[in-house]
């Protein structure tokens, strides 16, 4: 890996009895380390993805590896040419993915797990449907090919959209096979989760995520279309974990195309077509100035409030 920030994105679903006592630690140890990005911490586990050197990078996860049943931590590297987040945060959470489902369990039940060079032929089989588990602005920069896109705007929506569409998605014969994949593997391990726990029986999930298929199945066999949307300054990525070509508007952190950036309504730092009728002219003179405060100190060569903020 050549370039030279490492970006490790990662989770794992465990017990933590008492999620404060290793707040502080973790969170020195990145500070010391210069790695940024954000960790989540909750009774149910770790998630979050972070950035540094590949010695800071190590020594971090090598930490995280000591906590309670984190030996087994899932962790997708990658590179970047700059520091793709502004700070660090170690946040203390109810869920380290939010669903608002509180009986759901996936250290209980889950589904079967696919690696993803099985992957292609378990959505291409016409008995399975596919499922994309992700918000509606990651769908609409790439998914698999004839996946289905429940358009929701945040994971807390899927469950209510599952039970209004079982019916039509499971039919009333024989039900179908049901795969579902996300970016890296958390969000599927709480849908497969929630629909073993609605009944559904026959539940499969993408191991390691879109980010691991792009990095392990050959683009000229992949099923893949478009680019990922990544929770950070890269936007979106490629196959091979190439930097993607969207940017994001830093008004509502949707990506935005080509298009888009042609589009009247866009203007850097403060509007993009999805987000210009859902902000006012106070919103985005506020956002300009911001815009311009941050230009500004780019001129200069120092980092923007942003990059030096603690934990909220």
């Amino acid at each position: 890996m050549h370039d030279q920030v490492r970006v490790a994105a990662l989770y794992r679903f465990t017990r933590f009895e008492d999620c404060a006592a290793l707040r502080a630690p973790l969170e020195s140890l990145c500070r010391d380390h210069g790695i940024r990005g954000t960790l989540l911490l909750a009774h149910e586990g770790i998630n979050g993805t972070i950035a540094g050197t590949p010695a800071g990078i190590d020594a971090v996860l090598a930490h995280i590896r000591t906590l309670p049943d984190c030996a087994d931590l899932d962790v997708k590297l990658s590179g970047a040419e700059t520091m793709p987040f502004h700070r660090m945060k170690v946040r203390l959470k109810r869920e380290i993915v939010t669903m608002g489902e509180p009986d759901i369990d996936p250290l209980a039940v889950v589904g079967t797990y696919v690696e993803p060079q099985d992957w292609n032929a378990l959505i291409a089989d016409p008995d399975t449907i596919v499922i994309d588990t992700r918000n509606d602005y990651e769908v609409a920069v790439g998914t698999f090919e004839g996946a289905i896109d429940p358009k929701t705007a945040t994971f807390r929506d899927f469950p209510e959209w599952f039970r209004s569409e079982r019916e039509r998605l499971l039919g009333e014969g024989k039900p179908p096979k049901v795969a579902m994949f996300c970016t890296g593997g958390i969000r599927c391990e709480k849908s497969t989760a929630f629909l073993k726990q609605e009944g559904v029986d026959d539940v499969y999930h993408l191991k390691g995520g879109i980010l691991k298929y792009l990095e392990t199945v050959p683009e000229e066999d992949s099923l893949w279309r478009g680019e990922c949307f990544v929770f950070d300054q890269r936007v979106t990525i490629g196959h091979g974990l190439t930097p993607g070509s969207h940017a994001l508007c830093h008004a509502c952190r949707r990506p935005v195309n080509a298009e888009d950036q042609a589009s009247p309504l866009f203007e850097e730092g403060v509007s993009c077509p999805a987000c210009h009728a859902e902000r006012s002219d106070e919103q985005r003179a506020s956002y300009r100035e911001r815009h311009r405060q941050e230009a500004l100190a780019a001129m200069r060569g120092v980092a923007h409030v942003g990059a030096v903020r603690g934990v909220d």
